[in-house]
């Protein structure tokens, strides 16, 4: 069912080309037109599109507060048992990322030094509609809730109008989200970007989202923070002659089932676990109720690539940078050290990436395509802003005067130049100016 590669073939098939899917044209387009719309006429425009895309406008944007509370009767304590014993987790790994301001430089004359805020109000996107997804409910807001966010909103689309999934609303107030807002799509992300008289505009959106809702969070980058333009998701599994390829299987399937853009590679030193793992993914897909899904995506995005030993596996993983990297070999805590670009790693055979979609702690929002080779998952980091201070006496000015000064006449700013040389007494002319010479 999936191709098999050398590295060679491999590489020339899969690296050489660009890993992403460039936004479409078409979908940039119709963003850009809501957008616009929604940034001019407000509440006016957001009904338009809602009753457009939608079909039906929500009697209130706003989940008010006993919604929020009846949705607890709705969801078994056993699921809200397991979605707090997540919310634990995440919070313990991502308490543990939080930094203070602090001094670099202290001294009688110079103090330098930076300052941790957080940014004031965050949106979340939350996918909705047919599927219910409370990971990403405690995966996007406990980040920005631990670091300090002042006010943290959720936006989710509706179903039949105004209802929205309890387990939605549970996860909400579990992670300590203040506002919901039954919308969705484009034009949510249009609300949260420039606000309207009735959503509240925010200085930065995360979540993941359809191509629409991926093509707005780029065209309102800059006016906002956005996390990232997230792509198809991805698993790259290293595994060796002691992988079990049941487990294999199994963890290319989670991938798969996703969409049939997803992709999952199985880089191996074994032939025999290739061959085995193929099988054991015939008949696992054969059970699975989004058995076309998965067997779509295996068979168009996946790949098992037979390499001569592990440490041309790791230079593939690195080249591919892949959102999860999985290590199933006989030593994988000793070949951490190997990996350079990736979302996120999981060592061993009873580390399954789904344990990090759910549970374990570290963030699911994780870089696609290839982009890991530059940036990173959603973490604390995201919802805090650093500004530099510095503080010089007059003393320290006058010691660095001829140096500031040398440097701002070379770059023919006089200006920058006079502002210190009034402060440290000099004369003009008196930094070493070629020009003046």
């Amino acid at each position: 069912m999936i191709p098999t590669y050398s590295a060679e073939e491999f590489s020339e098939l899969f690296l050489h080309r660009k890993m992403g899917s460039r936004l479409d044209d078409g979908i940039l387009q119709t963003a850009k037109q809501v957008i616009d719309d929604i940034r001019s006429n407000g509440d006016e425009a957001l009904k338009r599109y809602v009753k457009k895309f939608d079909g039906e406008v929500p009697d209130a944007w706003l989940v008010e507060s006993d919604e929020r509370q009846r949705a607890w009767e709705k969801v078994s304590d056993e699921v809200i048992s397991s979605l707090r014993a997540a919310a634990d987790n995440i919070k313990s790994f991502h308490e543990k990322q939080l930094q203070n301001t602090r001094f670099m430089d202290m001294t009688e004359d110079i103090m330098s030094g930076q300052l941790y805020r957080a940014i004031e109000r965050a949106g979340i996107y939350v996918p909705g509609g047919t599927a219910s997804y409370p990971s990403t409910v405690l995966m996007n807001a406990i980040p920005a809730v631990l670091a300090g966010v002042q006010q943290v909103i959720m936006v989710t689309p509706a179903r039949n109008g105004d209802s929205i999934s309890p387990i939605l609303l549970v996860a909400a107030d579990i992670a300590g989200i203040d506002c919901i807002y039954r919308i969705g799509g484009i034009q949510a992300i249009a609300a949260l970007a420039y606000g309207t008289e009735s959503i509240p505009s925010v200085d930065k959106i995360v979540g993941p989202g359809n191509a629409y809702v991926a093509a707005a969070k780029s065209l309102v980058f800059g006016d906002v923070g956005i996390d990232m333009i997230a792509g198809p998701s991805e698993v790259c599994i290293i595994a060796d002659d002691t992988a079990d390829p049941a487990y294999v299987a199994a963890d290319m399937i989670a991938q798969a089932e996703h969409d049939k853009a997803a992709r999952a590679v199985l880089l191996t030193t074994s032939q025999s676990l290739a061959e085995k793992a193929d099988i054991q993914v015939k008949l696992q897909c054969a059970s699975l109720p989004r058995r076309e899904i998965a067997e779509a995506s295996l068979r168009e995005n996946g790949a098992i690539v037979l390499v001569d030993d592990v440490d041309e596996a790791f230079k593939l993983a690195n080249r591919l940078a892949p959102e999860h990297l999985e290590i199933q070999t006989v030593a994988p805590l000793q070949q951490l050290g190997k990996i350079r670009n990736a979302g996120s790693v999981f060592l061993g055979s009873y580390t399954p990436e789904a344990l990090g979609d759910y549970y374990a702690g570290p963030n699911h929002v994780l870089p696609t395509a290839g982009t890991a080779r530059f940036s990173s998952g959603l973490s604390v980091d995201d919802f805090i802003k650093k500004t530099t201070f510095l503080y010089y006496s007059e003393k320290a000015l006058q010691s660095a005067s001829t140096h500031v000064c040398n440097i701002a006449e070379k770059e023919e700013l006089e200006g920058h130049a006079r502002a210190v040389k009034q402060r440290a007494g000099m004369k003009e002319g008196s930094g070493n100016n070629e020009n003046s010479q």
